[in-house]
């Protein structure tokens, strides 16, 4: 939880209000739209449940674990505090008799609501926590509340998504995609790079399809006009971080083939050559059960063009094993597709079924310790064809955007390279400078040379 703001002497405290934030980066960026909205009509944060005169909860509802999560912190804050606000994806969810799942399992809930749903959290919070004070007070960041350290920060540029996989419901939680205009993006974007943000991650649930059923329309920045289409968004980011000597990193981009006129922006140095792209499988009947946008074979083929593009190129990946009828056959299929591929980074979930989703109904489930037995071989592949990368950065001299340095780094720190996203992908183990007048500033970049390999980590001097 965030620390509170102090009220003015003589005044009356100001009322306060828990706040926890589950998921994923998309869920995180609704939490600093309610954090914004709050900290402007003079709400303060607390420091624990206890303390807070009520909670709010932004919950996460994709997998079971995750429904658990959700449902456990609701119980404690329940517990703890007595009134709480619930919204996110979970929050959209019925249980199997068709009632809402969390009003089901906690009934003693102020409120409930689906995920982007800002106006209507606040105005549960209004209802039973009314706002303190004038706005003309209001002294809030142009930038608005961030959850994440002060140099980077998430930029969505849509919600929902307009494909249907057969093991997801978020379309069901979210809706169909809705992107935001090019110049709200762009301009969320200006503010956070003048607030001191060193890398912007761009997220949506679908990043490829930014505004492709608006038939890329022109939309107006700055007074001039800009297409709404993710190459030409991409442009100017790339413009934006160039003159803030900032980073810019693209996650949950679909394969399509648009994305290849992405290539030349990251071979040119102005967005980090650096995709996240949601294979889920490789096998072609695997992915039509899964109803996946694309085929393995073309995957594969995209792979190579996007490299002979853009030979510096980083892809990272998420698969599922151990889909409803999923063969031997195909899990070899996939475990080939990996190391062919050269995955850099890969994670893997062994399928879990998911209530309301349509591979519940698939023929050939598997039994739960085959799916887990296959998601281990899974990442056993994955973690050998990664290490085999990482080898290949050894001796190379790169830019590290710095998250950690004790004592100013004197005793070293930890950073990211342009391959290594926040908290998924792995680090930089930064030693101490040679130089005892060296110092690493946390949100500063540094040049360092790659001495080893640790894990799936990199170890560096400080050049």
């Amino acid at each position: 939880m965030s620390s509170p703001s102090e009220s003015a002497p003589g005044q009356p405290a100001s009322p306060t209000v828990g706040f926890v934030s589950l998921g994923c980066p998309k869920a995180l960026t609704d939490s600093e739209l309610i954090l914004t909205r709050l900290s402007a009509e003079g709400y303060r944060t607390a420091r624990s449940f206890q303390g807070a005169d009520l909670v709010i909860v932004n919950t996460c509802g994709f997998i079971d674990e995750a429904v658990k999560e959700s449902l456990d912190t609701i119980g404690e804050a329940l517990a703890s505090n007595g009134r709480v606000i619930v919204t996110g994806c979970l929050g959209a969810k019925s249980g199997s008799d068709g009632a809402n799942l969390v009003r089901s399992v906690h009934p003693k809930v102020l409120a409930v609501t689906g995920p982007h749903a800002t106006d209507e959290v606040m105005q549960a919070v209004h209802a039973h926590l009314p706002k303190p004070h004038d706005p003309f007070v209001d002294l809030l960041p142009p930038a608005g509340i961030k959850l994440t350290p002060r140099h980077y920060a998430y930029l969505k540029i849509s919600e929902g998504c307009n494909h249907r996989c057969t093991f997801c419901i978020i379309p069901s939680m979210r809706g169909d995609l809705v992107s935001r205009p090019v110049g709200d993006v762009l301009n969320e974007a200006r503010a956070l790079f003048d607030s001191g943000v060193k890398e912007l991650l761009v997220v949506s649930q679908d990043t490829s399809a930014y505004c492709v059923y608006l038939q890329y329309r022109t939309g107006f920045w700055d007074g001039k006009p800009v297409k709404t289409r993710l190459t030409d968004l991409c442009e100017r980011l790339a413009e934006l971080a160039r003159a803030h000597e900032a980073w810019v990193r693209l996650h949950y981009v679909y394969p399509y083939p648009h994305v290849d006129e992405l290539l030349p922006l990251m071979a040119d140095g102005r967005i980090l050559p650096y995709l996240d792209v949601p294979f889920q499988h490789a096998h072609p009947d695997v992915l039509r059960r899964m109803r996946r946008p694309a085929s393995g074979e073309r995957n594969l083929e995209r792979l190579q063009r996007w490299r002979e593009a853009c030979p510096q190129l980083v892809v990272r990946s998420t698969f599922i094993a151990g889909f409803p009828g999923e063969t031997e056959e195909e899990f070899e299929a996939l475990l080939e597709f990996v190391r062919e591929a050269g995955i850099d980074r890969a994670g893997c979930f062994a399928y879990s079924p998911v209530d309301g989703a349509a591979a519940n109904a698939l023929p050939g489930q598997l039994p739960a310790a085959e799916r887990e037995a296959r998601r281990a071989r899974f990442m056993a592949v994955a973690e050998e064809v990664s290490a085999r990368r990482l080898l290949m950065r050894v001796g190379a001299t790169m830019q590290v955007l710095v998250d950690h340095a004790p004592a100013l780094g004197r005793r070293g720190g930890r950073g990211r390279s342009y391959a290594d996203a926040p908290e998924i992908d792995g680090v930089v183990h930064l030693l101490p400078p040679a130089r005892a007048s060296r110092t690493l500033k946390v949100g500063e970049f540094t040049r360092a040379r790659i001495v080893a390999t640790q894990g799936h980590d990199l170890v560096a001097e400080p050049a």
